[in-house]
């Protein structure tokens, strides 16, 4: 018999794994892992602190589930674009979006979300106006050029607006505009209501 670490899966390995290890061994964000317990896509049992345990058979059987790709998001869901330069707002929202179904691709600027645009046609975009070197306005300007105004729902948001920007937002086409207070939490809400799953 071997010694707890050998091998993940040698049988030494406890059945039951608290949020941490069940996050590791899926290979997410603990985040993540809270919502998708939180959905009921993975089995969660609660110890009487309140505190999250997972079953290892019940985490093989959502790896089974979710494809070779192991624990990744679904491949059926709608596809979200977000173009923001902020890596860590990127990542809260693809983990959340793909917490509740959507399928998400990331572009840290223009050039990457045309790129992105041009492999994938997605349902929905979210659009950060304020990003170096091309700005939110022109982003969508190009986005536009490539698939018609109108075409692809964009909602915009900026943690630094005025009244202008949202008349600016729906004169141009977007279909949304979050501003000041920006919370991330809205761009996730936006999206439920502009792209219900």
């Amino acid at each position: 018999m071997g010694y707890p670490g050998d091998r993940p899966e040698a049988a030494a390995q406890p059945e039951w794994l608290t949020l941490g290890q069940a996050a590791k061994y899926l290979g997410v964000a603990q985040s993540t892992m809270r919502k998708w317990s939180d959905l009921g896509r993975v089995s969660a049992f609660y110890t009487p602190g309140g505190h999250r345990r997972y079953r290892r058979s019940d985490l093989d059987r959502f790896l089974d589930r979710s494809g070779p790709s192991g624990a990744g998001p679904a491949t059926d869901g709608p596809l979200v674009l977000v173009v923001v330069d902020d890596e860590g707002l990127r990542e809260y929202v693809r983990v959340n979006l793909e917490a509740e179904g959507y399928i998400v691709r990331e572009a840290g600027g223009a050039e990457e979300a045309l790129a992105a645009l041009g492999e994938q046609s997605p349902d929905l975009i979210l659009l950060d106006v304020m990003m170096p070197q091309v700005d939110g306005w022109e982003t969508l300007r190009r986005i536009q050029e490539h698939t018609g105004v109108g075409a692809i729902p964009v909602i915009m948001f900026s943690g630094q607006v005025d009244e202008r920007s949202v008349d600016e937002a729906a004169t141009r086409g977007a279909k949304a505009f979050i501003g000041k207070p920006f919370d991330p939490r809205s761009l996730i809400e936006s999206t439920k209501q502009q792209l219900p799953i």
